[in-house]
């Protein structure tokens, strides 16, 4: 015989039956936050006393896809950075290779696979990188103006991009690119501030991120960029395949397939489409990390940047003043 983990809501499907099964928020006396980042963010909030649950639209900006030099995370993929906040000059690792782009020897070791793209989790980086290093404002707007500083950045039509690594192929972020992860993040932070709101809380106790994505993603990074709610970092983990984990425990245990069963009946599902608030939390997540939300546990470990005006150039060979978030 078969048996199949039930389904919470029709885009929360039996692989986030999985994760709840895994990491258990409804046996938590604090509020835990679990997250499932794919194509579609599926997002479980919640304790023991009630859990909700919604899918948030992310696209696949976070895959690698809709991104300049994006591709699938294997070989060759740039997978970690970290910027230079004077110089502006950034240092690397690629999939495969455990030495950073600085350390002697990493062209030697790299040269069976070369710098093929940047991967879902380098991209997450890249921009929270620019956005400490002051490449781009809080608004996500490329400062052109570090052009004369740097020849990292490099003006194209009526933007800018940042180059990590020339060659061929040659790796950048473009203002799209960021674009792409702003909208990406905005939308599954707004999913998040959904569930909150229904809970009438501001603040999450724990965070677990599961699936691929969020096993490889640093969770500061994930941070910086407004991708999950401000925590304390020490509890903000990687859940690792956790759907799976969560099938493999209903496979050995017949009270778990029964716990499951009657849990998914008492999630609530929320649906971020019919939501009046969705598109509200989705315009203010779209400033990194957000334009009111308060991010006090990072502000301890991380320093982020004040808010910088930034002057973009006009259609019509002018300029125009972009306006602070």
């Amino acid at each position: 015989w078969a048996y199949v983990l039930p389904c919470i809501a029709g885009h929360v499907g039996a692989d986030t039956a999985g994760v709840v099964l895994s990491e258990a928020p409804h046996e938590s006396d604090e509020i835990m936050l679990c997250v499932d980042v794919g194509t579609n963010a599926e997002i479980v909030l919640g304790s023991r006393k009630r859990l909700l649950a919604c899918s948030s639209p992310t696209g696949p900006a976070f895959e690698g896809a809709q991104i300049s030099s994006g591709q699938r995370a294997a070989p060759g993929a740039l997978e970690r950075i970290r910027i230079d906040a004077e110089t502006l000059e950034p240092r690397y690792r690629v999939i495969g290779c455990d030495l950073w782009s600085d350390e002697k020897g990493f062209e030697e070791a790299i040269a069976a696979t070369g710098v093929t793209g940047i991967c879902g989790s380098g991209i997450i980086e890249a921009v929270a990188e620019m956005y400490l290093a002051g490449i781009i404002n809080q608004d996500g707007l490329v400062d052109g103006g570090l052009a004369a500083r740097s020849p990292r950045i490099e003006p194209y039509k009526r933007t800018f991009n940042y180059v990590i690594r020339e060659g061929s192929p040659r790796i950048m972020v473009t203002q799209n690119d960021v674009r792409a992860i702003q909208l990406a993040k905005a939308a599954l932070y707004a999913g998040v501030r959904l569930l909150m709101d229904k809970l009438e809380i501001d603040t999450v106790g724990k965070i677990r991120l599961a699936g691929a994505f969020g096993s490889h993603i640093d969770v500061k990074y994930a941070m910086v960029l407004g991708l999950i709610p401000d925590c304390d970092l020490a509890r903000v983990q990687s859940a690792g395949n956790a759907a799976g984990t969560g099938a493999r425990i209903a496979l050995l245990n017949s009270k778990a397939r029964d716990e499951i069963e009657a849990l998914v009946r008492r999630i609530e599902k929320v649906e971020t489409a019919v939501e009046p608030l969705f598109q509200q939390h989705f315009v203010e997540a779209m400033a990194i990390p957000h334009k009111t939300a308060a991010f006090v546990n990072l502000a301890r470990v991380v320093r982020l940047p004040p808010p910088k005006d930034i002057t973009a150039p006009g259609g019509d060979g002018g300029e125009r003043r972009r306006r602070r978030g």
